[in-house]
């Protein structure tokens, strides 16, 4: 019979081929275009910005590098202020590098000045600005040098761009490069997803038609199948009779080959995980047991180590807990295979793994271990589609002959593996029994904080904010003090992190909130009005879904006009939290102003920064430190302030302590001051009689 569905899938199959192989390219070229177009474009404004910031400069350049020889250009005073002032204006862009050519193509500036003296007269790019046309490349390197440090596989624009006078003649051309690695990487996303949706529609378009041609030939098969059934009926009848015999003469005999399967099984689960085969808790224990009573005859030490996964939630949480178990499975076995000095592994849960080492002459021996099991995890972990790349934390517990038993070992393991955690990624540490007393703190820390709401323990301070002209008082910041019977005065440095960690920081920070908004509405009803007040944030609060009901509803409680409340988010906890911008403009919808807290100190990415709706920028103390002393830190309140007012934002500077820092952050606009100068964070009855005296 001839074969329908196997002629029509060949016909088909070679057509959508066809189709898809010329779709693709054509795609690709477009978007590729269209990204070297956008990024062409970055090029020529930022180059805008060259030539407006430097304008004298590179007149000055073009006009006197002819005759100058190349260690003038390298080596003069003129050279090294346009260096740093370059270097200034590439901070924090995708800008690796500037070059600016004369006339006669020769490089009068590069900010790799080993490049300067060459000359460029034959570049068709060179050529092509000189003409007042925009050439642009786009390319691979292995490697660039900027003046941060030198970056890694990444893909680069180059554009020449015509430097014109003012009679609009080109007097040189300047050459950027610029770092389009993200673009590319998000064109080559694109192409999967383009091409995963197309190979989708042509599937489902090829499933639709072959259904219809398989049912015809199902129809033709269907009464060739109608004769052969009733032939084989009788035969089916009389093997069903036959195995029916064979059964009943060994039913017995397979249920007794069952239950010492199921014996078997119960066994092997009771002593290793199921998920990754590895021994489980209770294996490991008695193995420690045995292992410490054979330690102690022969006299020999034993290293327990403790190996927790950095990353692990977040695949988790991102990817599914499918996902999560085979990177379980997978961890387990290169654990198994590529570590060798390991006598006993054992995975404890989550992503907890555990293993003994034996027969220990020294802590090298365990380092070399420890580093081993890190190094395990150099390499990324291929899960289908997914590449994930994790680290691991260890802790190492070392008997010392002084009569430890295995939950010691264990949890002192534990805790030397919370101390790599708190030293960074990827890293081992041993226990020292300072470790025990430090948890034992920390928690009895935990433990008063926990109760010094309840207890009327904690205090919001105010410290005032001026405005910077007139040291009128335009609002404060409410920061909260501790005051523990058993520890005195805590500052907010030692707990803070702990209230993060523990999770106390969310009813924390709403009894903040609410506490601020009750205190402004009883000043104003008493007549001192506090036209503004600032409370800092914790993405712990913002994290939770009912925050913004929260928000709300304290503010109803208090009678708080939402724009005289100000919320201050630190860069890191904009950038950690998965949807900021649609919670931020949520609170900004509801009236409440919104600050960037410690600018500049985080991860300043400009481009995230303008789609945030915030209102105000707060400088951070490190840097108004630097003012009079180090010209590093003026210029980044100098860019600051340009960027802020480029995107029309205000801007508050903290830590002011000095005159002389007041006026040189008024000298740049800067329209207000908190610090020492102008005030401490005090009680609210202290801060009222200060500033409700006529000033």
């Amino acid at each position: 019979m001839f074969n329908l569905s196997r002629y029509f899938s060949t016909v088909s199959f070679i057509l959508i081929v066809l189709a898809a192989g010329v779709l693709g390219p054509l795609y690709q070229k477009l978007s590729l275009q269209q990204m070297q177009d956008l990024a062409e474009g970055r090029n020529l404004a930022m180059a805008q910005v060259f030539q407006n910031s430097l304008r004298s400069q590179l007149d000055e350049l073009m006009g006197s590098s002819v005759g100058r020889d190349v260690a003038f250009l390298r080596e003069s005073d003129e050279a090294r202020l346009l260096q740093g002032r370059v270097l200034e204006l590439m901070r924090d862009t995708a800008v690796v590098r500037v070059k600016i050519y004369n006339r006669l193509g020769n490089t009068v500036f590069s900010t790799d000045s080993a490049q300067i003296g060459e000359s460029r007269l034959d570049n068709p790019g060179f050529r092509s600005a000189m003409t007042g046309t925009i050439a642009s490349e786009l390319t691979y390197r292995d490697k660039a040098d900027k003046f941060e440090g030198t970056l890694a596989r990444l893909d680069v624009l180059s554009s020449y761009i015509p430097v014109r006078g003012k009679d609009h003649s080109v007097e040189g051309v300047l050459e950027l490069y610029q770092d389009v690695t993200p673009f590319v990487d998000q064109l080559q996303r694109n192409m999967w997803l383009v091409t995963g949706g197309v190979a989708l529609v042509f599937s489902a378009l090829y499933m639709m038609q072959f259904i219809v041609v398989r049912r015809a030939q199902g129809i033709l098969e269907d009464q060739e199948g109608r004769i052969a059934a009733a032939r084989d009926t009788l035969e089916i009848q009389v093997a069903a009779r036959t195995e029916e015999l064979r059964r009943t003469n060994t039913q017995l005999e397979g249920e007794i080959v069952e239950r010492r399967q199921a014996q078997s099984k119960l066994n092997y689960l009771a002593y290793h995980d199921p998920l990754t085969g590895l021994s489980n808790r209770r294996s490991f224990i008695e193995r420690l047991e045995e292992s410490l009573r054979e330690n102690a005859r022969q006299g020999e030490r034993l290293a327990v180590l403790f190996i927790d996964l950095d990353q692990f939630k977040q695949v988790n949480d991102s990817l599914g807990h499918g996902v999560g178990d085979e990177l379980l499975v997978s961890v387990a076995a290169r654990l198994a295979e590529h570590v060798r000095l390991i006598d006993m592994l054992a995975r404890l849960g989550g992503d907890e793994f555990i293993c003994l080492m034996e027969g220990v002459r020294s802590e090298k021996d365990v380092e070399v271990l420890a580093q081993e099991i890190i190094g395990a995890f150099d390499y990324p972990f291929r899960l289908g589609d997914h590449e994930l790349f994790l680290s691991a934390s260890v802790g190492i517990s070392l008997t010392s002959g002084e009569g430890e038993t295995v939950m010691d070992l264990m949890r002192n393991a534990d805790t030397a593996m919370y101390r790599a955690k708190a030293h960074g990624r990827g890293n081992y540490h041993f226990y020292t029994p300072e470790m025990t007393r430090d948890a034992q703190e920390r928690i009895r820390m935990e433990n008063l904080l926990r109760r010094a709401l309840d207890n009327h323990e904690l205090a919001v301070y105010l410290q005032p904010q001026v405005d910077t002209q007139t040291g009128q008082l335009l609002g404060a910041e409410a920061l909260v003090r501790w005051n523990s019977p058993e520890l005195g005065l805590v500052m907010p440095t030692r707990f803070i992190p702990l209230a993060e960690d523990s999770g106390l920081i969310v009813g924390l920070g709403n009894w903040v909130l609410r506490e601020t908004c009750r205190q402004v509405m009883q000043w104003q009803a008493s007549g001192f009005e506090l036209p503004q007040v600032s409370v800092n944030l914790s993405v712990k609060q913002l994290e939770r879904p009912e925050f913004i009901d929260i928000l709300s509803d304290i503010l109803d409680e208090t009678g708080m006009e939402p724009e005289r409340l100000k919320l201050e988010l630190t860069e890191s906890v904009v950038m950690a939290f998965g949807n900021a911008t649609e919670l931020l403009e949520r609170l900004r919808d509801l009236g409440i102003r919104l600050a960037l807290d410690d600018f500049g100190t985080g991860y300043s990415s400009l481009s995230y920064l303008k789609l945030l709706p915030v209102h105000q920028l707060k400088i951070d103390r490190s840097f108004v430190d630097g003012i009079g002393r180090n010209s590093g830190d003026e210029a980044i309140i100098r860019t600051i302030m340009e960027l802020a007012r480029s995107l029309e934002f205000e801007v508050v500077a903290e830590g002011v302590e000095t005159v002389e820092q007041a006026d040189f952050l008024a000298n740049l606009g800067c329209e207000m001051l908190q610090g020492y100068l102008h005030g401490r964070a005090v009680l609210p009855s202290e801060f009222r009689a200060r500033w409700s005296e006529p000033s």
